[in-house]
């Protein structure tokens, strides 16, 4: 497995696509938090809630680029079958894939700590409330790994990786906030709109945001996980 995470890592970063992904994120980021109208600075209270607002649609860009080309590269150029005749089980593959995808964007959440850092050192009161942003930066690591998931499953569909970015980022909108918005639909107030918001990321990430990591909300997240590697194992089986 960690032979395969490892082989990612170097394929993400061997070419210069991979550091301008990484690049743009923080920058997009940086530009909106501390740079465009109605910024931080501006703002005049220490929060990162903007932070936290903002990432999880960049992510939906950022995380599609990264593992598109995961499963969807191997059956195009008929590596697949070479990964096939190593002592590996298909859920090795799965896992190493995975991982490897999830520590490159996990590297590029890393630097938004000095947003953190610079805040709480400009403040003049109290500063940033330490318990929540430490929940909002744990629900952004659930949040990047759901999206991850979702990504190496579309990319398992199929051997084109621009389709796979494609559907990965239409999947992963529509688990993200499609539940929210099916929620507020006029036939559902009042009556099951609580329970279908459940059914999506936003209402677990922004539950963990508030700086209670609920085991409800652990569960929500690896059950998920787990479920879009069990069909991208099955995905695998068919080949």
């Amino acid at each position: 497995m960690w032979a395969i995470c490892k082989k990612e890592l170097r394929q993400f970063f061997s070419s210069l696509t991979g550091y301008i992904a990484i690049i743009v994120f923080l920058l997009a980021n940086g530009l909106v938090l501390f740079v465009f109208e109605n910024n931080i600075l501006d703002f005049g209270y220490a929060t990162l809630d903007r932070f936290f607002q903002l990432a999880p649609w960049i992510l939906l860009l950022l995380i599609p680029a990264i593992t598109m080309r995961s499963l969807a590269d191997e059956f195009k150029a008929g590596t697949y079958e070479i990964l096939q005749t190593r002592p590996l089980s298909r859920w090795q593959i799965i896992a190493g894939k995975y991982m490897g995808s999830l520590i490159v964007v996990i590297i590029a959440l890393l630097p938004t700590i000095v947003y953190f850092f610079s805040i709480q050192r400009l403040s003049a009161n109290e500063g940033i409330d330490t318990g929540a942003a430490i929940g909002s930066y744990i629900g952004l690591v659930f949040l990047a790994a759901v999206f991850t998931a979702i990504g190496i499953c579309t990319s398992s569909f199929t051997n084109n990786s621009v389709v796979a970015f494609i559907v990965s980022l239409i999947a992963c909108a529509l688990l993200y906030y499609g539940f929210n918005a099916i929620s507020h639909l006029p036939g559902l107030e009042g009556n099951a709109d609580y329970y279908v918001e459940m059914l999506g990321i936003d209402f677990h990430y922004h539950s963990i945001s508030r700086g209670v990591v609920d085991s409800r909300d652990v569960l929500y997240f690896l059950s998920v996980i787990f479920l879009l590697l069990v069909i991208t194992h099955r995905n695998l089986l068919k080949r």
